[in-house]
């Protein structure tokens, strides 16, 4: 699956997966290297998450249930706990940098 930003039609994540089963939610991307460019973890549902157990920074999106973004972090360490975000459904993770402020708040995703 691919997530494009609608707002500015630029692609977001060339190879999206989904984590919806407890087990890969609460896996993520702990005890990974790194993540390979274009690629993303769509944490459904989900409204906070943390790093620990994590090699990488990431940048992350927090989207609400018609996937709109409501907030966006970049390059969040490893060993941290991001804030609590009320309006989020859902969690999309990306390579620390990859968003390079390519997405901002307000802006909605497409997977397909």
């Amino acid at each position: 699956m691919q997530a494009t930003n609608s707002s500015n039609g630029k692609l977001v994540a060339a190879r999206v997966v989904r984590a919806e089963t407890a087990k890969t939610r609460v896996i993520g991307l702990m005890g990974r290297g790194s993540m390979e460019p274009g690629e993303a973890l769509w944490i459904v549902p989900c409204s906070n998450i943390h790093t620990f157990f994590m090699r990488f920074p990431i940048d992350v999106l927090f989207l609400d249930e018609k996937n709109s973004v409501v907030r966006v972090i970049d390059r969040l360490k490893p060993w941290r706990v991001s804030p609590w975000v009320w309006k989020a459904h859902s969690v999309l993770e990306l390579e620390g940098g990859a968003l390079n402020g390519a997405v901002k708040p307000g802006d909605r995703l497409e997977f397909r």
